[in-house]
């Protein structure tokens, strides 16, 4: 039903319009406060790249933002990535993450970025706790944030922003009647726009998530994910049919597709309880990293990867490294 409020195709939207013009209130006086200077924001000893979007819902966020450490890593730069940690709780924060660090402490998506990337990751709910957790032991030259452009105490550098390509901003208007965080007109500030799918507007550096080779969670062994059999794939992320279109786009036949919240929780019973004899259970990475520790032999992730122009991705990463001190 929220899909069908979000795209104009549903017009309960209207008893929510009181909502969501209060919404746009507080949101737009928070970001007022700071840039008429009532509110201070904190700027860390290094340049701050933030990656987030203006809509809640999957955009493609997290793999645009192992995209960029990796690029940065390439270019020699020790990159460290803050989180909010939406989805964990941990006994004490900062956390920096660690190999034995589980998703239920960190959440999913930067336990999936630390794994990905070997990158230092650190989260708390107050960003800045989590940037000076990275900073103060100098093993960092640049830091990204994985979402928070909307957190604005903590001062930035570079903004980078993700787009649904497919879905755009809906039927524009704040949460809840809409999907927007913030109106569109905001993107007239940020450093750069990233388009996930869809067509690309004039401005906006277009990306596909290309699939690799689907990987057992059990024993690591990769195959073409076309070749397994009697599948039914789950999905908890933020846009669920984005995953079972990518699926079927690969040449896999779906005997069920299975849709949870985004950050969703798992447990062996319930997974088990998806498949029957002889069915191959697939899912999302970020759905793996939360349940590799109790899988099947049966249980298969398909990793994606962020695909980007490459001479406008190396306009972005050349404006990115020049903030960096020689």
């Amino acid at each position: 039903m929220i899909e069908r409020i979000w795209s104009g195709r549903y017009t309960l939207y209207l008893l929510l319009l009181p909502f969501s013009l209060l919404y746009g209130l507080i949101s737009n006086l928070l970001r007022l406060s700071y840039s008429w200077g009532w509110r201070k924001a904190w700027r860390a000893p290094v340049p701050v790249v933030v990656v987030g979007n203006l809509t809640a819902g999957g955009n493609g966020k997290t793999p645009v933002v192992i995209w960029l450490v990796q690029a940065l890593q390439q270019r020699g730069l020790r990159v460290g990535v803050v989180s909010r940690g939406y989805g964990g709780k941990a006994d004490s924060y900062p956390l920096v993450l660690g190999p034995q660090t589980a998703t239920a402490e960190a959440g999913d998506e930067p336990v999936l970025i630390y794994q990905r990337t070997g990158a230092l990751v650190a989260v708390a709910p107050v960003r800045r706790q989590a940037v000076e957790a990275l900073v103060n032991g100098g093993q960092v030259d640049i830091i990204v944030t994985d979402d928070g452009l909307q957190h604005y105490a903590l001062a930035r550098d570079i903004e980078i922003v993700v787009i649904d390509g497919q879905r755009r901003f809906g039927n524009g208007w704040w949460l809840p009647v809409g999907p927007m965080r913030e109106r569109s007109r905001r993107l007239n500030s940020v450093s750069a726009i990233i388009t996930n799918g869809g067509t690309a507007q004039p401005g906006e550096l277009a990306m596909q998530l290309v699939p690799s080779m689907a990987v057992n969670l059990q024993s690591g062994e990769q195959r073409p994910v076309a070749e397994l059999k009697n599948v039914v794939a789950m999905a908890g992320i933020g846009h669920p049919p984005r995953f079972f279109n990518t699926l079927r786009q690969q040449g896999v036949t779906l005997e069920k597709e299975v849709a949870f919240a985004d950050h969703q929780n798992y447990s062996a019973d319930a997974l088990n309880a998806l498949i029957g004899s002889g069915q191959t259970l697939l899912m999302t990475e970020k759905d793996a990293v939360k349940a590799r520790a109790f899988a099947a032999a049966d249980w298969w992730y398909l990793p994606v990867d962020a695909r980007l122009p490459p001479s406008e991705s190396a306009v972005l990463l050349n404006k990115i490294s020049a903030l960096i001190p020689r």
